[in-house]
């Protein structure tokens, strides 16, 4: 049996069930449309700063931030567009902005649809017009998040987008990861590195982009919690990113349709004519053993 309700907390929260798996998904649309809590048996699946998330001005640390119309940041926060320099933060404003619920649905899943539209705040810092819509959709141990781009606008809309999935972890020596790519740049460093499948969780911070990927699957293995994470994606993603900071109980392992600064150089950037629209998916499967 599934089900939606909605609980007001600091802000609306809408909780999708999935009763006969034991799991649960609880999303903040006027937070960023983000998902903030995914459980299954009563064990967390992200990682949520609940402190900062009570203070609206900050950014969110935890659930899952949607990244648009940029991933990551800018050089000096900046890019230009038909010859005028736009000022836009790290990772875009999707993850600030309120959404709308627009559609629920709770037959052979729990599904909750949300929608961003540009309006004249958006257009100050990115002028084009256009509309997201993401689907939210919990299924036993599985979320799916299928996602709508559209280009409003007279114009051609470039763009990037991703996620940036905070997942829990205590031990993070514990972790194996499987990421489908041989090397990585170190954004702390602009260094290229050969990968071997190990971090140095010593490190302050880990910041690594990966591309070149040779799948469209990577794995994470928390041997600590038992738990194995599984990210599947589309061609759109054609980045892997992981980050993590020494001493706090998370990991990310982020899909990006194009790397830094690509709205500057263009590098994998996703550019849409007038009147169109892009869709992408990604899914998460997390396997207790």
């Amino acid at each position: 049996m599934f089900s939606i309700a909605v609980q007001q907390q600091q802000y609306k929260t809408y909780i999708l069930s999935d009763e006969g798996a034991g799991s649960q998904l609880e999303v903040v649309p006027e937070r960023g449309g983000i998902i903030t809590r995914w459980r299954i048996q009563g064990q967390e699946i992200f990682y949520l700063d609940t402190e900062r998330f009570t203070h609206p001005e900050l950014s969110v640390r935890g659930g899952n931030p949607i990244l648009f119309p940029i991933c990551g940041n800018l050089p000096d926060n900046t890019y230009t567009h038909n010859g005028q320099q736009y000022t836009l933060k790290q990772h875009g404003f999707a993850r600030e902005l309120p959404w709308k619920v627009t559609e629920q649905e709770t037959g052979d899943k729990a599904s909750l649809t949300v929608v961003l539209d540009s309006n004249e705040q958006t257009k100050a810092v990115y002028p084009f017009d256009f509309q997201l819509a993401f689907s939210y959709e919990l299924q036993g141990n599985t979320l799916e998040v299928h996602q709508q781009y559209k280009n409003l606008s007279s114009t051609p809309m470039p763009f990037s987008a991703g996620f940036h999935p905070y997942f829990l972890c205590g031990d993070k020596t514990q972790l194996e990861l499987e990421i489908p790519s041989k090397q990585y740049q170190d954004n702390q460093t602009k260094e290229i590195h050969s990968f071997d499948g190990n971090f140095d969780f010593s490190r302050d911070e880990i910041d690594f982009a990966f591309g070149q990927l040779t799948s469209q699957s990577a794995t994470a293995i928390d041997n600590s919690r038992k738990l194995k994470l599984t990210l599947d994606y589309d061609d759109f993603s054609t980045y892997l990113v992981f980050w993590t900071v020494k001493g706090k109980e998370f990991y990310c392992l982020e899909p990006w349709s194009a790397t830094r600064n690509s709205l500057n150089t263009g590098d994998n950037l996703t550019v849409l004519a007038p009147g169109a629209s892009h869709t992408a998916s990604i899914r998460l499967m997390a396997n207790f053993f």
